[in-house]
């Protein structure tokens, strides 16, 4: 049932946005549930209707109607992750194939976002963290991940993605061997609607792979991947379009396997409070049995 809450602005949260600073107040409610009371006329400030980026001043005072025993759909669940580092600002995890990153429509449990309402929430002592999604990769990738532990590493890890001052590489086996030992793949990138499948579209948006050659072996080739753009399913569809489909992604015509052999290895940004300069590395083993020398070229 929604009930009339007051809220008055304190010193530490002048210039604050509205909707960072309700985030802040209702740690074990989302993102959109705030987000919709905003946009419904359910939240005032100073007797006025403002939109959620407004920013706010000591003192100022708030007025919203919610419901505080609304249940979050991430819902905490105690699964297993392997956490790379826990930083007091972001945690960073090996994301394993197979799970999904955060709750859908379809899926509302056994994804990373569920294990670290859990995880963060039983370890820290603080009264709620809410993990906060910088990123995503695909239920099928495996590799690193960043999320953050409270708006305010959220939005600087955030504009750093935005402003392409992230480092993102990946790993890939592809079938075939590639020939040229490095190169770039630039094919612009659409959604057919008529099938619901994004592939390379003469009108679609640019999008930039750049790639280079770990290993080449009789029938596949290790691929290190760096997306410059960020498209749907884009390391997917530029490996098929040069003819070297990863392997385990078989829709588009690469050779069937027990996994899609896309594995997140590398990931750089910068501290969100210190400024430093932040490298995380993390390895992956494909299956594949281990090449002898007249495997590798």
């Amino acid at each position: 049932m929604d009930r009339r809450i007051e809220i008055e602005v304190r010193a530490d949260e002048n210039k604050k946005r509205l909707e960072d600073l309700l985030l802040d107040r209702f740690r074990s409610l989302s993102k959109l549930y705030l987000r919709k009371l905003v946009k419904q006329g359910k939240c005032e400030v100073n007797g006025r209707l403002e939109n959620r980026g407004y920013r706010l001043r000591e003192n100022d005072f708030i007025e919203i109607h919610l419901d505080p025993d609304r249940q979050n759909s991430m819902v905490p669940e105690d699964l297993h992750l392997d956490v790379v580092q826990d930083d007091p600002e972001f945690v960073i995890v090996n994301k394993p194939v197979g799970m999904l990153v955060h709750p859908s429509h379809r899926d509302k449990s056994g994804t990373v976002l569920n294990a670290l309402a859990f995880l963060l929430n039983r370890t820290s002592g603080a009264s709620h963290i809410r993990p906060g999604l910088v990123h995503r990769l695909d239920r099928e990738t495996s590799g690193l991940l960043v999320i953050s532990k409270n708006t305010r590493s959220h939005r600087r890890i955030a504009i750093q993605f935005q402003r392409k001052q992230v480092e993102k590489k990946y790993l890939a086996m592809v079938d075939g061997s590639v020939a040229a030992d490095a190169g770039v793949i630039d094919h612009g990138i659409g959604r057919f609607a008529a099938e619901k499948r994004w592939g390379v579209k003469a009108d679609g948006r640019y999008a930039e792979t750049r790639f280079r050659v770990v290993e080449r072996h009789d029938s596949r080739t290790l691929l290190e991947l760096e997306p410059i753009t960020g498209r749907t399913n884009q390391l997917r569809i530029h490996c098929a379009a040069i003819g070297h489909p990863i392997i385990g992604d078989t829709t588009r015509g690469g050779s069937a396997f027990p996994r899609l052999c896309l594995h997140a290895e590398k990931l750089f940004f910068r501290h969100p409070s210190t400024w430093e300069p932040m490298t995380f590395e993390q390895d992956v083993d494909f299956g594949f049995v281990s090449p002898n020398r007249d495997d590798t070229n």
